[in-house]
């Protein structure tokens, strides 16, 4: 179990979790993160760091975008990181931080933005806040009360949801 003061490193990137509408544009777009305030309106006291690595859409990342992220995870100090990222393309980034040794990489998303109250956000990143703590060294998938093996799930866009990849 990880030691209370190790501290936990937040990656944002956008996506749903941090949309917010624009009633003039009649639009959803990926605005500032909210994940202080959740874990504020949460209570949480293990020490945790946040940081921007991009503000997009999972949609619109790319090949530079997803190497950005991955630099980030190495570069940190930190050996247990959380990414929120949006859900469409989590997988994609997961295969490329599966490279990464020694340590604990969860990404996690919502199918509603966080500013929504009834918004899966706060209990995914609580689901992710556990799952990095307790987990071996590898890339996990959190959402909707499950947790995934980064390599053995995909997003069934039928559904809605995380589903195991069948052996």
């Amino acid at each position: 179990m990880l030691p209370p003061e190790t501290p936990i490193l937040l990656l944002t990137t956008g996506g749903t979790i941090d949309k917010i509408y624009f009633d003039a544009l009649s639009d959803y777009q990926v605005g500032e993160t909210v994940m202080a305030k959740l874990l504020d309106i949460a209570r949480v006291k293990r020490p945790f760091r946040i940081e921007e690595v991009v503000r997009k859409d999972s949609l619109e990342l790319d090949d530079a975008d997803r190497a950005l992220i991955r630099d980030r995870v190495i570069a940190a100090p930190e050996s247990h990181v959380i990414i929120t990222h949006g859900t469409d393309t989590m997988t994609e980034t997961a295969k490329l931080l599966a490279t990464i040794a020694g340590k604990r990489i969860v990404l996690v998303g919502a199918l509603a933005p966080a500013r929504f109250g009834e918004s899966d956000a706060s209990f995914n990143l609580g689901m992710a806040f556990a799952t990095v703590q307790l987990a071996e060294p590898g890339v996990y998938i959190t959402m909707s009360g499950s947790v995934f093996r980064a390599d053995k799930v995909v997003k069934d866009r039928a559904k809605g949801a995380f589903v195991p990849v069948e052996e």
